[in-house]
């Protein structure tokens, strides 16, 4: 018996080694670290963007869930592209799943200060990446190299923003990102970015109070602790609790990156059915109790995921345009 745990602890480790591999490869071969190194008048970019988003979690600290999320939103729909930022009638930002990103005017103030710096340069779409990756690491992240050289997108369509959705399945949701060239490794990695995100309380009541389509019933793969925790203090059954704000890790743990989301997962605490579906699929499960159970796991592993996906569907070269400012096209 311990000789067959010895085997299947050796098999796990080299699923993960091989899936954290997987996770270093791809990209855009265009794409290079130091890109902007010598091509804005003596300034480190990369500096600039992380003093201001430094400055920017000192009085906000959330900016790093509103960061990650507008990554998210960004890179699979149609790549990583800036799209997401263009303000006006029938974009991207338009679409009922982006009225809520936030985060816009951070990236703002970077793109004015480069541009003050070297007009015409740095683009609103390597902006994002490297905001993000800095708001990662001010969080309680690791520290990680992101490779820059994208330009923006010239098309922002309301039309093309298709989401996954809270209620997805494990099977649904590794399809939605298997689409995009990522691993169920890779997605489970990429929603462990909820570990510093919150939802509204009209999201779960179906849970809560109308499970199955049945009134008043309570998913049964819930906590019942919790459950009942959520009814009385967070999202009692009331209109007026709607827009009531629920973290989806423990409120202690909310704004720390770190693996306390699968921790949860593990307990049936998952807020979104999509987080708690990750659990109740064996094809998912064992990568979430990998990443549960190793906190140095995740914590390596997860900026890999973040780069893989910022590197879905970039331009490089001489394709699409580098804006002059980051909500319109030049």
């Amino acid at each position: 018996m311990a000789s067959a745990a010895r085997n299947g602890a050796a098999a796990a480790a080299l699923m993960v080694a091989v899936a954290v591999l997987a996770l270093a490869g791809g990209g855009s071969a265009q794409l290079q670290h130091g890109f902007y190194k010598g091509k804005c008048n003596g300034t480190d970019v990369e500096a600039v963007v992380q003093s201001i988003v430094r400055a920017r979690f000192a009085r906000e600290n959330p900016i790093v869930a509103y960061l990650l999320r507008m990554q998210f939103h960004e890179c699979v729909i149609n790549g990583c592209d800036a799209g997401l930022l263009i303000d006006g009638t029938g974009t991207e930002k338009t679409a009922p799943p982006n009225l809520s990103v936030k985060g816009y005017d951070v990236i703002a103030d970077i793109k004015a200060e480069l541009e003050r710096r070297c007009p015409g340069v740095v683009s609103c779409s390597d902006i994002q990446i490297l905001a993000t990756r800095d708001a990662v690491a001010l969080a309680g992240g690791a520290a990680y190299a992101v490779r820059t050289g994208r330009r923006d997108r010239r098309r922002s369509q309301a039309s093309d923003v298709k989401l996954p959705a809270p209620e997805y399945t494990a099977q649904q949701t590794t399809a939605y990102y298997g689409r995009l060239g990522l691993s169920a490794f890779d997605t489970v990695l990429l929603l462990g970015a909820h570990t510093v995100g919150a939802t509204r309380c009209s999201v779960i009541k179906s849970r809560l109070y109308g499970y199955g389509g049945r009134p008043g019933a309570t998913d049964p793969g819930m906590d019942p602790a919790y459950a009942s925790i959520y009814k009385k203090y967070v999202c009692p059954n009331m209109p007026s609790s709607d827009n009531n704000v629920v973290f989806l890790d423990d409120q202690w743990s909310a704004l720390k990156v770190d693996n306390h989301y699968y921790k949860n997962i593990q307990l049936r605490r998952g807020v979104l059915p999509c987080d708690q579906n990750l659990y109740n699929d064996g094809s998912t499960r064992w990568i979430v109790d990998l990443l549960a159970n190793n906190d140095g796991l995740f914590t390596s592993a997860f900026p890999q995921a973040l780069i893989k996906l910022s590197e879905v569907g970039v331009l490089t070269g001489m394709q699409g345009e580098i804006r002059k400012v980051c909500n319109r096209f030049n």
